[in-house]
């Protein structure tokens, strides 16, 4: 356990409510992971284009994506090793889409949702004013 030194006095029921719900350190780590394959634009705009039209060859999501195929092809490799993409073939061509238990809601809703609060166009005061009650902004 890492002292503290605090200026204030600790909560001590908050914190250990905040215990409580941390992630592992091995978790963290695996999440971090996972999350830095959306840090690549190709490989997150593939994830979105794949929740909306469900199923895409190379060439259809390099046209969707105004990208090269082999940035996809890059992206979708990734993508599969992390375990976020799977494909079928169909002859010589091969389909790509989410795997199966893929949280959609993550695209469609939280990441999205996400853009949405990191908006560079909105007033800065509105989006790092905290509340002292909860810590969290907007609240």
């Amino acid at each position: 356990m890492v002292p503290s030194n605090h200026d204030h006095p600790v909560n001590a029921e908050r914190v250990a409510i905040a215990r409580a719900g941390v992630l592992s350190e091995a978790e963290a780590g695996r999440l971090a992971g996972l999350l830095g394959m959306l840090a690549d634009p190709v490989r997150s705009r593939i994830l979105f284009a794949l929740v909306t039209a469900n199923e895409l060859c190379v060439g259809d999501l390099a046209l969707a994506l105004d990208a090269t195929e082999d940035q996809v092809s890059y992206g979708l490799k990734m993508l599969r090793l992390a375990g976020l993409v799977s494909f079928r073939r169909d002859g010589r061509v091969v389909y790509y889409r989410l795997s199966d238990g893929f949280p959609h809601q993550l695209l469609e809703h939280c990441l999205r949702q996400l853009l949405t609060i990191a908006d560079p166009s909105g007033p800065p005061a509105a989006r790092h004013d905290t509340s002292p009650e909860t810590g969290r902004a907007g609240a």
